[in-house]
């Protein structure tokens, strides 16, 4: 079974003259000796490092304190959350899961083995407890892939205490520098290590990377209109790739955290996957429809298998609320009990889904697809366009479509109907944010304005939404207490409390409109 720790550290070049005098440093009383490990790592990768892509690290280490698998992800310079899973000869499936959204169908195997030398103490505090960590290790690195060579080095480590206060790595950071030592210029050991036993470039393939030089090609490229892929976008095109790439590094970067069932990370991952689809179909004028509509399809699917989990667990937390905000005389029976038991057997059925969905063919050629789109996007003429005019546009015709479904909803008496035009109109209130969002550097104040006001919007028709299920799922409770002998008094007494609430949402939606409609310059 692995555990997940938070690792802080800083690392610092060393001109092997061992450890500076830490004498004085505030907080530091006593330095123990540790001795020296000698540490030997195996770092696995793909071959052509995705993992060391996205500054991650995968590695099987024999010797020191905490011999096993280690899987490493970055969260801020100099912190990282690591993943720890016991030694054995194979990458652990459980790890192996964890990056596959990077990996995807790709082998792992060991690209680079680092042997150290690790003298180790301990920096403790007045009472003896631990502030941090210290080592000078010294390093023997070696490529084990292509022609790669091998690297030597010192280092200084410094790593922080479970629990302990950052502070101190900056009152060690400034003593070591006053003695003349300097930050690491690599964020890990396997990052130098890459870069210092990286093959030499033939001379070949320098002149085969090289610029061509500006002259008019003899044949038109395979798509015309071609925006930069990176870089500060200028055109419509590279405003909607911007943010598509934004939306599918989403995807890739929190795949680990729903896997680890990581608070609110099924709902990020959903957006991320609702954005890219009102994305694909807000910018038909741009991005070709014969190619995105299909992936549409598969992003609609995503969506929906997320949602199991998560609207369970939105739902449960509503109707626990209310429960709890009702005086004990008004409960009849094991409403508490009844409530609580469904949401702990929804969401653990959810959640297996969910991860069974994360290792589904389908969704791994998902993320395929959306790489190759991003590498040779499918770019229409208006790509190529004034992103002021085509973008505004595009967005403009979102809010006309939110504005025929409120006008529809609001001409309809209460009732299914009614109920299914506010659902269909919350949802293309959804889609217009989004498309604001992918528009607002381009359009600035107003796309921002726009993004704000939907947003208000979303919140009351989601409230109603939120409230009819919330009704369907009371009803289904009731009828089990009610076969079970028990009181269904309590079910609709909460039943009665959320048709009130969507009373109150329909009451407020013409004001809401009327103040959307003048704070938006579209």
């Amino acid at each position: 079974m692995a555990d997940t720790k938070r690792e802080v550290e800083r690392k610092y070049e060393s001109d092997d003259s061992g450890l500076p005098d830490l004498t004085g440093v505030p907080g530091l009383e006593s330095i123990v000796d540790r001795g020296v490990a000698h540490l030997d790592a195996l770092y696995y990768d793909t071959a052509d490092e995705r993992l060391a892509a996205s500054s991650l690290t995968l590695r099987r280490r024999t010797g020191g304190s905490d011999a096993g698998w280690h899987l490493k992800f970055p969260v801020a310079p100099g912190v990282r959350d690591e993943v720890h899973a016991p030694l054995s000869d194979t990458v652990p499936e459980g790890l192996a899961r964890l990056v596959r959204s990077r990996v995807r169908h790709a082998e792992l195997s060991p690209v680079v083995r680092l042997r150290s030398d690790r003298d180790l103490r301990h920096l403790l505090d007045g009472a003896g407890r631990l502030l941090a960590e210290i080592s000078v290790d010294t390093v023997h690195a070696e490529r084990l892939t292509g022609e790669g060579g091998t690297a030597r080095w010192t280092e200084i480590e410094v790593e922080l205490a479970d629990d302990g206060d950052p502070a101190f790595l900056d009152k060690i950071d400034k003593r070591l520098r006053k003695a003349g030592v300097r930050p690491s210029k690599s964020p890990s050991k396997l990052a130098r290590a890459l870069a210092e036993t990286a093959p030499p470039v033939k001379a070949h393939l320098i002149e085969e990377s090289a610029p061509a030089p500006a002259i008019a090609p003899t044949a038109a490229p395979k798509r015309k209109h071609r925006t930069r892929p990176v870089g500060k976008p200028v055109t419509a095109g590279d405003h909607v790739l911007a943010y598509v790439r934004a939306q599918r590094d989403a995807l890739v970067a929190l795949d680990p955290a729903v896997r680890q069932g990581v608070p609110d990370s099924v709902h990020r991952m959903r957006v991320a996957t609702r954005r890219l689809r009102s994305t694909f179909r807000s910018f038909r004028s741009v991005l070709d429809r014969r190619t995105t509509d299909p992936i549409g399809v598969d992003l609609k699917w995503l969506a929906a298998e997320l949602g199991l989990e998560r609207d369970q667990e939105v739902l449960a937390e509503r109707l626990l609320s209310a429960l709890d905000e009702l005086p004990d005389t008004l409960v009849h029976g094991p409403v508490h009990d009844r409530l609580t038991t469904w949401a702990e057997a929804g969401h653990s059925g959810a959640h297996s889904e969910v991860t069974a969905i994360l290792d589904s063919r389908r969704y791994l050629t998902l993320l395929d697809t959306l790489d190759t789109l991003l590498a040779d996007p499918p770019l229409r003429k208006k790509a190529a366009g004034d992103p002021d005019k085509v973008l505004a546009k595009a967005v403009s015709k979102d809010l006309a479509k939110v504005a025929a479904l409120v006008a529809r909803a609001r001409d309809l008496p209460p009732g299914h109907d009614r109920d299914v035009a506010l659902h269909e109109a919350r949802k293309k209130t959804k889609r217009t944010r989004y498309a604001a969002e992918a528009a607002g550097p381009a359009l600035k104040a107003p796309a921002k304005d726009l993004v704000k006001s939907m947003k208000e919007l979303q919140s009351l028709l989601g409230d109603h939404q939120d409230s009819i299920m919330a009704r369907r799922t009371l009803r289904e409770l009731s009828a089990v207490a009610h076969a079970a002998g028990e009181s269904a008094f309590t079910y609709g007494l909460l039943h009665g409390h959320e048709e009130r609430r969507a009373e109150i949402v329909e009451a407020a939606l013409p004001e809401t409109w009327t103040s959307v409609r003048k704070s938006t310059d579209f």
